[in-house]
């Protein structure tokens, strides 16, 4: 079955499962004159929404590329996955002053034996059917999918919280329903935030996962030719399109020929290893000839590291008809003045080595 059939049938089982546990509370609340028993029941109508909204995302976010978005919709996945941190974040608040207005006002709390039959009825299938939508949200990459069923697992933990509160109550005679509301609506405001964040981070544009970063550049630099990878960028379009570029090491000796079957054979190597094109694979030469190059490179090397928030230097070339030496470093973020910390590298350089010129580029610290 592939991802998008995976994503709405998962769906569609999270939309039957909320509609008849809303349906089962419906009937029993009318049965019993229970006001909080029915809106419990609109609460779970509210939960398929979620289900409602992950479908809809999914369906759209498969729409063929076309001229006006070239790169496909699969962003839209992160929209639908942020609609629905909204609505967790949106419950984990009301919830929440909820819970603050009986700490402040509090009410005798009636239980009664039907009401915790239905509330440990709740508790079961949330927790079953949340634990099976997250587990499938992770297995096909879908933060949509994934937000869903944290939702539906939230709501077991309020329902049980529930539970817990009414035995305490009925053993010992103490009320701890509103406290224990509101800690629980802490925790969900909590990850709603945190999942709103992610998927704002999907949208702006991400650090490349380490690992992703380490099995595209072991695949770039398993071929003979090349001696490293760097300024490896990727960009994501929605959870199953990657696009990648990044700079190659390779020798000075190489004709076009032969970079240009070394750049296609890398493409198909990568894409078949990890999913990810790359539309973009850029040359850094190194020199095979000189044998000043390479102890320049030693020395050069050794000094640049040694300024603070330096993270690495590649890219080393010398050229000797003009005796220039060209390079790139990169220059963490950690420091607020990287082009500060650049210049100072470069003038250093160029008091060291008078007899030299330097034509050296600041990189972004972009992947590990």
């Amino acid at each position: 079955m592939n991802r998008e059939k995976q994503i709405v049938r998962t769906s569609i089982i999270g939309i039957i499962a909320n509609v008849m546990l809303a349906a089962f509370k419906a009937v029993i609340g009318l049965v019993s004159n229970s006001i909080a028993i029915i809106m419990d029941a609109v609460n779970n109508l509210s939960d398929a929404l979620s289900s409602i909204i992950t479908i809809i995302g999914t369906k759209l976010a498969a729409k063929a590329p076309d001229k006006k978005h070239p790169l496909g919709h699969g962003r839209i996945e992160y929209l639908s996955a942020m609609v629905i941190s909204v609505i967790i974040l949106y419950a984990g608040v009301t919830s929440l002053i909820e819970s603050v207005k009986k700490i402040i006002s509090p009410e005798v709390p009636e239980y009664k034996s039907l009401s915790l039959v239905i509330i440990a009825v709740a508790v079961a299938v949330k927790i079953i059917l949340g634990t099976y939508v997250k587990k499938v949200g992770k297995n096909v990459n879908s933060d949509a999918l994934v937000a869903s069923g944290t939702d539906a697992l939230f709501d077991s933990i309020i329902s049980t919280a529930t539970l817990v509160a009414a035995i305490i109550y009925i053993v010992f005679g103490l009320s701890l329903e509103s406290w224990l509301g509101a800690i629980i609506s802490i925790i969900i405001i909590k990850s709603g935030l945190e999942m709103l964040s992610d998927t704002i981070s999907d949208i702006l544009g991400k650090r490349i996962d380490p690992e992703l970063a380490k099995s595209i550049k072991a695949s770039i630099n398993s071929f003979e030719n090349v001696r490293g990878t760097y300024d490896l960028v990727v960009h994501n379009y929605g959870p199953e399109f990657l696009i990648g570029s990044a700079h190659i090491e390779v020798p000075d000796t190489l004709d076009i020929k032969e970079l240009d079957m070394l750049e296609r054979r890398i493409s198909e190597k990568v894409y078949a290893d990890t999913g990810v094109t790359m539309a973009g694979l850029s040359i850094y030469s190194y020199n095979t000839k000189n044998k000043d190059a390479e102890r320049l490179q030693k020395e050069i090397k050794e000094k640049v590291l040694k300024h603070e928030h330096v993270l690495q230097l590649h890219g080393f070339y010398l050229e000797e008809d003009t005796n220039t030496i060209r390079f790139d470093i990169v220059v963490g973020f950690e420091t607020s003045d990287r082009r500060g910390v650049f210049n100072d590298v470069v003038k250093g350089l160029e008091e060291a080595y008078p007899d030299y010129k330097f034509s050296v580029a600041l990189d972004q610290d972009i992947s590990d």
